[in-house]
């Protein structure tokens, strides 16, 4: 258990000291592009011209489906590696599972109930 607590400390500190030492190393050396190029600041459009400002406000009912989607991706996520180890968890960790769904089923309930995934 401690080792496994201090491997993952030491990991943390050579990571964080990898990305300062990284940023330190490109400012030291001034890591910059020899001339500004005004194409790099424009909006990418697929190699067209773009039209009008790139800034304008999507309605709310787009993030909420984004995050839906995120939901549920995560939930496929943590029930892939239960389904491969579904033997050796037995009983105790089919009931985990289906108590996870079934949380995860009962906010989605509620979020038809209340109209959340209506597109009007």
């Amino acid at each position: 258990m401690r080792s496994a607590w201090l491997s993952g400390l030491s990991f943390l500190l050579l990571s964080t000291l990898v990305g300062a030492g990284l940023l330190v190393a490109a400012r030291f050396l001034r890591v910059r592009p020899r001339a500004e190029n005004v194409l790099k600041t424009r909006t990418y459009e697929c190699g067209e011209t773009p039209e009008g400002s790139a800034w304008m406000q999507f309605h709310a009912r787009y993030y909420v489906v984004a995050l839906f989607f995120v939901l549920f991706d995560v939930e496929a996520v943590f029930l892939f590696p239960w389904a491969v180890a579904l033997r050796e968890l037995g009983v105790q960790g089919f009931i985990a599972a289906v108590s996870f769904v079934a949380v995860l089923m009962l906010g989605w309930l509620y979020a038809i109930r209340k109209d959340a995934l209506r597109w009007q």
